[in-house]
């Protein structure tokens, strides 16, 4: 593997990279089904669910209270009205406890961050909702590993293009290290930069991606953060 040279700024992303989130969309979500199952079964269930957080990503965007409002609207759609006043309650407390779920750190976080942060700017580059990201971030015990925190409304090219602009740097001395190839990976290639792929053992739907969106894109992935320092060279 040739070892990607002449980085100055690398960037995580948080969710699912830094620490676990995934997991708990999904618990969240079975809860939800089986609130719903004299209604319609889990498959379907999800399906609905997915299909209003596709309609609803440009208003309320990412994040767990916009994954709220969605498993309300959806649980109201497909009872056709019929959900009651105490099964709405039950989808709030599913809400809050997402948000107020634990930090749980990927293997080896904190030694890589520490070991890099002595030759490389590091910045947090994640996307979400500010006060729900700000809170993990919190809670990780990770701030200072970084020198800037972006939370980001969405991760395109031009997410990533103004965050360079802000940072001052050539996107060629920039590295993306995220789990998600739609997100993380393929945005900032795009733009002249070098990334990193960790994938997690679960994707959400929406950040997944077919083989062909990927082909002549050139890429390191690990399955590891652990790995990340043995392919870089200062």
């Amino acid at each position: 593997m040739n070892k990607i040279k002449n980085i100055h700024i690398i960037a995580f992303d948080g969710d699912d990279t830094l620490w676990v989130n995934e997991s708990y969309y999904q618990k969240t979500e079975g809860s939800f089904c089986e609130l719903l199952s004299d209604f319609l079964s889990a498959n379907k269930v999800s399906e609905e669910l997915f299909k209003t957080e596709m309609q609803n990503l440009a208003l309320y965007g990412y994040g767990a209270k916009a994954f709220t409002l969605s498993l309300i609207e959806t649980a109201i759609r497909i009872s056709n009205g019929k959900i009651s006043a105490i099964q709405i309650s039950e989808i709030i407390k599913f809400g809050k406890q997402l948000i107020d779920s634990p930090i749980e750190l990927l293997d080896g976080v904190p030694e890589v961050l520490s070991e890099l942060s002595q030759s490389y700017t590091l910045i947090l580059a994640t996307k979400g909702d500010l006060l729900d990201q700000e809170r993990k971030l919190q809670k990780s015990g990770l701030e200072s590993y970084f020198h800037h925190i972006e939370i980001m409304s969405d991760k395109q090219k031009t997410n990533y293009q103004k965050l360079l602009h802000h940072l001052d740097s050539d996107p060629s001395h920039f590295l993306m290290v995220g789990n998600s190839l739609k997100s993380d990976i393929l945005p900032v290639l795009n733009i002249g930069g070098e990334a990193v792929y960790v994938p997690f053992h679960t994707t959400w739907l929406h950040e997944q991606i077919g083989a062909k969106e990927l082909q002549n894109q050139h890429f390191h992935q690990i399955s590891s953060l652990k790995e990340l320092p043995a392919v870089l060279t200062t």
